[in-house]
């Protein structure tokens, strides 16, 4: 059995988030990302494949580059043949880009140093054909002011504050690289707001509680003193409204340096 790690891309827009779900909803079938990879799999070896992720994005969140892996029980196979084999298998909204053999002990859940993900914001409004994929916002925000606020959010830091009700975590305390809000060129749109976040993991819509609340505190001219008050409180009624689902990428998973646990 060879340990196999694939890099995936998917438009998030038509699934129920990465995880498998076995239960139906409302009588109707749940369509995730991991699902649609674990059939394509069961195609190639003729038998049922667990994938494990490096983790799990919610209904109509995006990835660039998820890391997800399996074992394969094909010793002869090109490892770089499961690229164009499953993406012969899968819908059109999902992408295999990689693939790589790894050592049996990797899992591209416990292995990952870190996940970077992308929020893309528009002031202006976007063309069809990307709307879907960033926040339309409305006005102008002070970037400044944003950076000022994302400032804080660096080291080990307890996050309660932005987590959604229901995350089953054993704790809410994350270890965060980086937070910041810089402008880039999205074609055909031109200049977008993208907020940029790094940390070893994330709790359930972490992401876009804090890009919600950035954004709403900036509208509000509160600083980086009222943002500061905000996550020291680890009130979740303190926070703005939560980011929608579309703006958001998950953007890299690494696999360098130490992990570490929080």
């Amino acid at each position: 059995m060879r340990n196999i790690l694939l890099s995936v891309s998917y438009d998030g827009t038509n699934f129920c988030g990465w995880q498998r779900q076995d239960k139906s909803q409302n009588g109707l079938s749940v369509r995730t990302v991991q699902a649609e990879l674990e059939k394509a799999l069961e195609k190639i070896h003729k038998a049922k494949t667990a994938l494990q992720g490096s983790g799990r994005t919610d209904s109509g969140v995006h990835a660039i580059n998820q890391a997800a892996n399996f074992f394969s029980p094909f010793d002869s196979m090109p490892v770089k043949n499961y690229v164009t084999a499953l993406n012969g298998l899968l819908p059109k909204d999902i992408r295999i880009l990689d693939a790589q053999e790894k050592p049996n002990d990797f899992s591209s859940r416990f292995s990952a140093t870190s996940r970077t993900y992308r929020y893309f914001i528009c002031s202006e409004i976007p063309v069809a054909n990307v709307a879907p994929y960033v926040w339309n916002i409305h006005h102008t925000p002070n970037i400044d002011n944003l950076n000022s606020m994302a400032s804080i959010l660096k080291g080990e830091i307890d996050c309660a504050t932005f987590t959604a009700s229901g995350d089953e975590s054993l704790s809410t305390k994350r270890f965060l690289m980086k937070a910041h809000f810089f402008y880039d060129t999205l074609f055909p749109v031109g200049k977008v707001l993208v907020f940029e976040i790094q940390a070893n993991a994330f709790l359930w819509k972490m992401v876009r509680s804090i890009t919600g609340t950035l954004i709403e505190f900036d509208r509000n001219k509160k600083d980086i003193n009222d943002f500061r008050e905000c996550l020291e409180s680890h009130e979740r009624k303190n926070v703005g409204a939560t980011a929608p689902a579309n703006g958001l990428f998950l953007w890299d998973v690494s696999f360098e340096g130490k992990r570490v646990h929080v």
